[in-house]
């Protein structure tokens, strides 16, 4: 199991391949949200150890939602997890307790569905998820070498059930015919209830290690989930928008790029149980703001 210094420092050593940012100057602690939702026309929450940790709702995440939408802000939600289809994360929303409008939600598999071009596809895929939202031939992949080496390229939705011996697979078959993947969610990892787990970005830096040369990566911290979440904005300038999660490669290093403020939330996602300074000093991120929860 990976630790938290041990995620930081991958996600320093991939660093190259993330958008270029100028440092914020200074952070300011808070320790509400509503002390800063004055600045604010827009706030973007990252999910995963912000909002939840695995199935679990972090305490007091649903009613600050509601706090900041009587307050006159635009509430969306950001989120690398493209596990499932739109409808799939409003009902994973709905069964942590957490009201939330299909249009305030934005994923990375959004994202990634949108770049697809005509051609077969090699899914990466959960094996509850149906698909219904790809509108291309896709192939299931799994153990079988010859299905990686008919499709046309390769979409990485998720790496639940994704094994060693099926990277393999599909590194091998690139080395062969190097194609398109498209990685629907660029996270290397996702904090769950007993630590973290392996997500598909992870893979794809790992095939990018190896010399692939078309791995393209969707969600925070790349340029397309912004796009996204602003055309949804109307009218509302990039430094009315405060971004709030708990990375700083991520969340914070991606609306840092786009020109949106930012809180780093400390408490239940990648950093808990550590001290943000020392992080933010070594990778030079730092957010606008930060606090335990929301």
């Amino acid at each position: 199991m990976l630790s938290t210094p041990e995620i930081f420092d991958r996600y320093e050593e991939v660093r190259q391949r993330f958008p270029v940012v100028r440092p914020v100057a200074q952070t300011q602690d808070i320790s509400s949200l509503t002390e800063i939702a004055d600045q604010a026309s827009a706030f973007v929450f990252d999910a995963f150890g912000v909002l939840n940790v695995g199935d679990t709702l972090i305490d007091g995440a649903d009613r600050r939602l509601q706090d900041l939408r009587d307050m006159g802000n635009e509430i969306r939600i950001l989120t690398n997890a493209a596990s499932y289809d739109r409808q799939g994360a409003v009902e994973k929303f709905k069964k942590l307790g957490i009201i939330v409008h299909p249009d305030e939600i934005i994923t990375s598999r959004d994202a990634a569905l949108a770049c697809l071009t005509a051609g077969s596809w090699g899914a990466i895929a959960a094996p509850e998820d149906k698909m219904s939202d790809v509108d291309f031939d896709v192939i299931k992949l799994s153990d079988n070498p010859v299905d990686y080496d008919q499709v046309s390229g390769f979409l990485f939705l998720s790496s639940s059930g994704w094994t060693d011996a099926r990277q393999s697979l599909l590194s091998a078959s690139l080395r062969h015919h190097d194609r398109p993947i498209l990685i629907a969610n660029a996270d290397l990892v996702a904090p769950r209830d007993n630590g973290f787990s392996l997500e598909p970005g992870h893979f794809g830096h790992l095939l990018l290690d190896q010399g692939r040369k078309h791995v393209h990566f969707f969600g925070k911290p790349f340029p397309e989930v912004y796009d996204l979440v602003e055309s949804t904005l109307h009218g509302i300038q990039p430094e009315r928008i405060i971004m709030c999660g708990d990375t700083l490669h991520t969340d914070i290093l991606g609306a840092i790029a786009r020109g949106w403020r930012t809180v780093l939330v400390t408490q239940d996602g990648l950093f808990a149980g550590h001290s943000t300074e020392e992080f933010c000093t070594r990778s030079n991120l730092a957010p606008d703001w930060r606090l335990a929860r929301i």
